[in-house]
């Protein structure tokens, strides 16, 4: 409930930080660069100048990555469609990547992850949401991912992701692992299963379906391609 009245705020950055329900009254924001990955998600608005961008911003970014819009795909073959899509959009990206200079993937821009640390990330990603809550198996990490914050380790061994700097090749191997793991998945799951209950992986008094575990996969797949394409637009 803080209060800025002729305040210069030009130039701050804000990362993980809570800013709904703020309100912005005769304010400029020219060149202001905002990145909200839960913009989607329930029934929120972001209005600007009165109009609510939401459904233009995600339409846009359906454009600019095709079968993104699938990423909510309630059956099991439409769940199918839309993870053969995503692979397809990586597979461009890897291409791009193999392409531009050596050394591209591991350049963090403006502090994000690098792209070989965003492949790390997926890779724990999968383990949580497929191997984790999905599968439930007891040990489901790898010790090449990397997770994204604390809560993420909380209460679990931290020395499983302790592997220092591994190669690109490396990274690329167990990616490709977890990849085919979903997509095989995928492949047999039924629409009885997708139903059924399964446990938060962070929260475990919180129920999940099977479904929502997939829906967050795929989140994090789209998401996470966004930022290593813009990230590699800017290293070009």
């Amino acid at each position: 409930m803080a209060e800025f009245i002729d305040a210069d705020l030009s130039g701050s950055r804000f990362v993980r930080s809570d800013l709904s329900g703020v309100v912005m009254r005769a304010v400029e924001i020219q060149g202001a660069d905002i990145d909200a990955p839960w913009l989607f998600d329930g029934d929120s608005f972001l209005r600007i100048n009165g109009v609510d961008v939401i459904p233009l911003v995600e339409a846009e970014l359906n454009r600019r990555f095709p079968g993104r819009a699938e990423r909510r795909a309630t059956d099991p073959d439409g769940l199918r469609t839309a993870w053969a899509a995503l692979e397809r959009t990586w597979a461009a990206t890897l291409s791009r990547v193999e392409a531009m200079p050596p050394g591209t993937t591991d350049i963090s821009v403006d502090g994000e992850w690098s792209f070989a640390e965003t492949l790390r990330h997926l890779v724990m990603a999968t383990d949580t949401w497929l191997r984790r809550a999905i599968q439930e198996v007891d040990q489901p990490y790898h010790p090449l991912g990397v997770p994204n914050a604390e809560y993420e380790t909380d209460g679990h061994d931290m020395t499983v992701w302790a592997t220092g700097q591994p190669s690109f090749a490396e990274v690329l191997e167990v990616r490709a692992g977890r990849v085919a793991m979903v997509r095989d998945f995928l492949a047999t799951v039924t629409a009885g299963e997708l139903t059924a209950t399964r446990r938060n992986p962070w929260a475990p008094d919180y129920p999940e379906t099977v479904l929502s575990c997939l829906h967050t996969i795929l989140q994090e797949e789209w998401e996470h391609l966004r930022y290593a394409v813009r990230d590699l637009d800017r290293i070009r």
